[in-house]
């Protein structure tokens, strides 16, 4: 596949509206378009994710695929016309599987959980913990394109994945959760 883009400055979206994949315009606050965006949004967090970490480790290959991944959702999205079969056969099961053991490997390494934690630590932790809500935010606009049009329901499960992933990568970025932000609760903090 190539692709060239010869022009950034269209004025094609002056109006409000913008072109999906198969030519068909739609308005930009679309479900379709809030879900694309909020995907996007996701990916620049990422972005910003790998720029904290060690270019060699196996995190920054996660994040990496992850980006792409990503990617090749949102171009997913951007075909209104394609089936919800159609739409599940370049992601699935496979994603999901290999997210979960991410998850996973991470997660043996980390001390248990004993408290809700707060959003926050070392910076990449930070950073973490916004990609996860981030995560939570597309899984929700998703969601909501779903109660409207066929949508592929790997989508759905990749993302509840992704957001997973950034918990326990988050406290992976905060000494394996030695180090993380614990939730005191208001009555506790009153005894003080």
């Amino acid at each position: 596949m190539s692709i060239r883009i010869d022009r950034v400055v269209t004025r094609g979206g002056d109006s409000g509206q913008t072109s999906l994949g198969d030519g068909s315009r739609v308005a930009k606050n679309s479900a379709r378009i809030e879900a694309m965006g909020s995907l996007d949004e996701l990916n620049a967090v990422v972005g910003l994710l790998r720029s904290h970490g060690t270019a060699d480790s196996p995190v920054a290959a996660h994040l990496a695929q992850l980006q792409n991944w990503l990617f090749d959702m949102g171009a997913l999205l951007c075909q209104p016309q394609k089936t919800e079969a159609q739409a599940a056969s370049p992601l699935g099961e496979t994603i999901v599987a290999e997210l979960e053991c991410w998850v996973e490997h991470l997660r043996e390494a980390q001390a248990p959980l004993t408290s809700f934690i707060l959003p926050g630590g070392t910076p990449a932790a930070a950073w973490a913990h916004l990609a996860r809500t981030q995560a939570r935010t597309t899984e929700r606009r998703v969601v909501a394109l779903a109660q409207e049009e066929a949508v592929s329901p790997d989508l759905l499960k990749i993302l509840n994945r992704v957001s997973d992933y950034f918990f326990v990568l988050a406290r992976h970025f905060n000494q394996d959760g030695r180090t993380d932000l614990v939730w005191t609760p208001a009555a506790q903090r009153a005894e003080r």
